[in-house]
């Protein structure tokens, strides 16, 4: 059986747009979600003008909710809709993985979902004719590669800044994200062991509530709960300021013609500092051991992997 004959939309013959947007791409806690709508190209104009769907950032959050209720309520039967969650954890571990085990920046984590979302649309039986999207990235660049990753000339795909302004498809795709990013939000439970409270504001990275939430609840061990992107620079700024002082051993193997008798040596590795490292001679000592690390680490060609 054909997985056109399985699709459960009423619209499954008509050609139909799709439009993506995210919500969550800047703030430094909580998931980056992606959303997904579709519905035939003979009703965009209607769409517009019976439920006023436009850019998520311009409506308040009841509105959001009411018209993500209306979303729902022709679900299957005039449009469709996906979304897709990106955890602060999987954000985190794919953004400092090493390129070669599966490492990613944010544009290639946002280009490779869109696509998986496009593709999740079409295997669900409906006919693909036109993909809005707003840019990441260079417009060009992104077009080229979603032609590239679709290989369908069939097509058409538009890519350009304020698609979730210009286009009602992406409207309804940026409400299906923001409201499902504050849903998890407000849902979230914390799987540390300790109390840890929900006051973290926007969660921008320049929002003080935001700062002071993770200043309150930041571990000098452990680091920062996992609603946390720990690849954000706010982030790591704090780490690098108030993280322990951790020293280990590491095993260098050495090339046998060095003169070595076993072949290896013992390097001492480190990072932090102590609660006692207080003036500007210590931090600048720390600094410098720190960068020595740095290059050693390189030197040896350890990698920070991550299991995904």
């Amino acid at each position: 059986m054909s997985t056109k004959s399985k699709c459960l939309y009423a619209f499954k013959d008509l050609e139909c747009e799709v439009g993506i947007d995210e919500a969550g791409r800047g703030p430094v806690l909580g998931p980056m979600v992606y959303g997904c709508c579709f519905w035939p190209l003979s009703v965009r104009d209607e769409m517009k003008k019976t439920y006023g769907f436009t850019d998520s950032k311009q409506l308040s959050e009841a509105d959001r909710d009411r018209l993500f209720a209306d979303i729902n309520s022709i679900n299957h039967s005039q449009l469709g809709y996906f979304v897709s969650i990106l955890h602060s954890e999987y954000l985190s571990n794919t953004m400092l993985a090493e390129f070669d085990n599966g490492g990613k920046n944010l544009n290639k984590i946002s280009h490779d979902t869109a696509i998986e979302l496009i593709n999740r649309v079409k295997d669900a039986g409906i006919i693909v004719r036109k993909v809005i999207l707003d840019t990441v990235g260079q417009p060009e660049k992104y077009v080229g590669i979603l032609r590239a990753a679709l290989k369908d000339p069939s097509i058409e795909i538009v890519v350009e800044s304020k698609a979730d302004f210009n286009h009602p498809v992406v409207s309804a795709a940026s409400i299906c994200a923001k409201v499902t990013r504050d849903q998890v939000l407000r849902d979230w439970q914390y799987p540390e062991k300790k109390q840890i409270d929900s006051e973290f504001g926007c969660g921008y990275p320049g929002d003080p509530k935001a700062k002071q939430w993770l200043k309150r609840n930041f571990d000098p061990v452990f680091g920062f709960p996992t609603l946390v992107r720990f690849s954000w620079k706010t982030c790591s700024t704090i780490l690098e300021d108030n993280k322990a002082n951790v020293e280990w051993f590491d095993p260098v193997v050495q090339p046998q013609n060095l003169g070595a008798s076993d072949g290896k040596k013992q390097k001492t590795l480190g990072f932090g500092k102590t609660v006692a490292q207080k003036d500007a001679d210590d931090l600048q000592k720390v600094s410098q051991k720190e960068r020595e690390n740095n290059r050693g680490l390189k030197n040896m060609k350890v990698k920070r992997n991550f299991q995904i």
